[in-house]
């Protein structure tokens, strides 16, 4: 059986990569748009075209996904949004499923990935984690988008999480950011992704029910560390919380 289940989830991976790119190439075009359009609609524009493509992938790979608490989000205001990290599908979900318009944090290596390099760096602030410089310039960037009004969507634990722990430590990053600009912070806990793509095995996918919670908004107030104490905990709950009642559906 678990032979068996093996081999499923290698084939369901090479069908998810697959299927990613091919509907990735349908919808490259009608995304490139948002480059002739102002930053702030365009990038509200280029998420409406991401959140389309997106629902038709997972429905493709058998991950439907259920939204919950995006009353979070305040008419009127932009946010730090932080996510918890399990695995490669988390990434094309933070963004076109968060209020618009926003913008994440990627590796600049990404880009040199042919067409798919343009794509990556309209809906990112780009760094190059091991330069000092890059991580500053980045960070200044981060700042510019929250000036602009639009949300900024990080992983605070920086990788994904491959320990027996419900999440690993965070970065400060995420935290001094809201504290430096004054930004509350809404904690989402995303789930279902570290089933479908477990972390200890690669090229591995299976269906899987995906869902992503928006917690109550936290106030930035000005000490980074205990921001980032209070945000953890109150992600680390509510992760808890969310696996419990779906085993007890079962």
């Amino acid at each position: 059986m678990k032979a068996f289940k093996l081999i499923f989830g290698r084939i369901w991976a090479f069908w998810g990569l697959l299927s990613f790119f091919l509907t990735f190439l349908i919808f490259y075009l009608p995304s490139m748009l948002a480059y002739l359009m102002p930053p702030y609609s365009g990038q509200i524009y280029f998420l409406q075209v991401a959140k389309i493509w997106m629902r038709i992938w997972l429905f493709l790979i058998g991950c439907p996904i259920k939204i919950s608490g995006r009353e979070s989000f305040q008419k009127g205001k932009n946010y730090v949004v932080v996510f918890n990290h399990n695995a490669l599908l988390d990434p094309p979900l933070s963004c076109p499923f968060s209020a618009f318009p926003n913008k994440t944090i990627a590796k600049k290596s990404f880009v040199k990935i042919p067409f798919f390099g343009w794509y990556y760096r309209k809906g990112a602030v780009l760094i190059d984690r091991k330069n000092e410089v890059s991580r500053q310039r980045s960070f200044e960037e981060m700042k510019r988008v929250l000036l602009t009004g639009m949300h900024m969507c990080i992983y605070p634990e920086g990788t994904r999480n491959r320990t027996n722990e419900p999440m690993k430590s965070f970065y400060n990053g995420a935290f001094k950011l809201a504290v430096d600009c004054n930004k509350e912070v809404i904690p989402c806990v995303i789930t279902g992704t570290r089933k479908a793509m477990p972390p200890h095995i690669p090229f591995y996918l299976i269906p899987a029910k995906l869902t992503m919670h928006f917690l109550n908004a936290e106030a930035p107030g000005t000490n980074v560390e205990e921001l980032k104490t209070r945000v953890r905990s109150k992600m680390i709950e509510a992760y808890t919380k969310q696996l419990e009642n779906q085993k007890s559906k079962k």
